[in-house]
């Protein structure tokens, strides 16, 4: 076991040992010259040369040892955790390697851990069916995973690029939706020319003292075909329901008119009469419904003038705007439009919107005209941002869920699209793209 030995008592040992040495080596030269005077000299003369030579020799351990933590302190600085000291001193030196080994062993064994645990995370992103793009303060890609690639470069590599310029190669309504800065649905011609559905989230957040953002694409195509296909079931069920509390007290009241007609009773004829009529008007107006959604025409499309189009519409609902018109008409289907106009200012006249925010828009840059319904109300959940485009989906009460099902169904056989999006300071846009006529 080797003795421990502090760097004071090393010293105080050193110094000891010195004097003893000049002491002894000052007597044997008295008594060899007799003379104290040649003897002291003598002794000086030999005994600082070696006392310098010993705390030289004692002092380069230490700087070599403190060099080498100092190296060590550097390369922990650096993040390299690899360098170990030898620690084959006894002393408080000794102790500081070991503790600095220590602190080495810990922080690579953390280092390990994060290296697993941020592999398993990447395993996980590369691995979702979200498109996910992280960038930066300057607008710098600095992270994506293959299904965010595979949107915008075809499999290439994103980071480094600059989002924006990414974006300004993608179709219309993605850009529109990235510009837009907040959550948003949208719609996007897949590769086989059927329209998807795409959901955008952004989150802006500080990471190391800098602005980031995340942008989630996510595609609800498939969710939403899922969706219908058991929205149609509950459909089914509310129609068969409906069918059966119509047609039942119908059954029930034919059956006591023909016992009423063998002795007449015009007072309660008419009232089963009245009733019967009641609730065949009532089953016409709730089939009707199902029957403008599933049976929608072709649409019409001509050239519509703007002035006109819009006065049309401004009798029938209450609206702020459009400060300006473009100059070339529009080109679609009025009276489909008109309803998807009248549709949008609805919902947002019921939003909670003050009248006044409610306001019209129309714009056109050559490829699309773009018609949008802007409000001041509570906005939407990102839930229900995510359902409103279902068949028969409402937050409503007494709502149907037809409406915006129907104006996305209008907007497509434009050739076009529809998008939602909440609005930053609150409220929603609900937009209509539509293609320009051609030539």
């Amino acid at each position: 076991m080797r003795l421990r030995i502090s760097i004071e008592g090393q010293v105080a040992l050193l110094a000891v040992t010195t004097v003893a040495a000049t002491l002894a080596l000052a007597i044997a030269a008295h008594e060899y010259t007799g003379d104290w005077w040649s003897s002291v000299t003598f002794t000086l003369a030999v005994a600082v040369p070696l006392a310098l030579w010993a705390s030289r020799r004692w002092s380069r351990g230490v700087a070599r040892m403190l060099q080498a933590l100092g190296d060590g302190f550097s390369s922990l600085r650096d993040g390299d955790f690899s360098v170990s000291l030898a620690a084959d001193r006894s002393d408080e030196l000794g102790e500081l390697v070991r503790q600095y080994n220590a602190v080495g062993d810990v922080l690579r064994r953390e280092r390990q851990d994060l290296f697993q645990r941020e592999l398993l995370l990447d395993t996980v992103i590369q691995s979702t069916p979200l498109a996910l793009v992280l960038t930066n303060a300057n607008g710098h890609v600095i992270y994506s995973n293959t299904v965010a690639r595979q949107m915008f470069r075809d499999g290439a590599r994103l980071e480094g690029h600059r989002f924006e310029e990414l974006v300004a190669e993608t179709p219309a309504s993605l850009q529109e939706a990235v510009r837009a800065g907040n959550d948003t649905l949208f719609s996007l011609a897949g590769p086989d020319g059927e329209q998807e559905v795409l959901h955008l989230a952004q989150r802006r957040f500080v990471l190391n003292g800098r602005d980031h953002r995340l942008y989630l694409f996510k595609r609800l195509t498939r969710e939403l075909t899922r969706q219908e296909v058991a929205t149609w079931k509950k459909v089914i069920r509310v129609i068969s329901h409906e069918l059966n509390n119509s047609l039942a007290p119908i059954s029930s009241l034919a059956h006591s008119g023909r016992l009423i007609a063998q002795a007449p009773d015009p007072a309660k004829l008419d009232s089963i009469f009245a009733t019967i009529e009641e609730r065949a008007r009532h089953l016409k107006d709730f089939l009707d419904g199902y029957a403008r959604f599933a049976k929608l025409p072709a649409p019409c499309l001509q050239d519509v003038a703007w002035e006109p189009f819009v006065a049309s519409l401004r009798q029938m609902a209450d609206f702020r705007g459009p400060a300006v018109l473009p100059e070339r008409p529009g080109y679609f289907d009025p009276a489909q439009i008109q309803q998807v106009l009248i549709n949008f200012l609805k919902n947002a006249h019921e939003s909670g919107s003050p009248p006044g925010a409610v306001e019209l828009t129309i714009a056109d840059d050559g490829r699309y005209t773009r018609l949008q319904v802007l409000d001041r109300g509570s906005g939407m959940s990102e839930q229900v941002l995510a359902n409103a485009l279902l068949p028969f989906y409402s937050t409503k009460r007494s709502g149907t869920g037809l409406g915006l099902s129907l104006c996305r169904e209008i907007a497509e056989a434009h050739g076009g699209r529809l998008s939602l999006a909440n609005r930053p300071d609150g409220g929603v846009a609900v937009s209509v793209w539509l293609p320009a006529r051609a030539g």
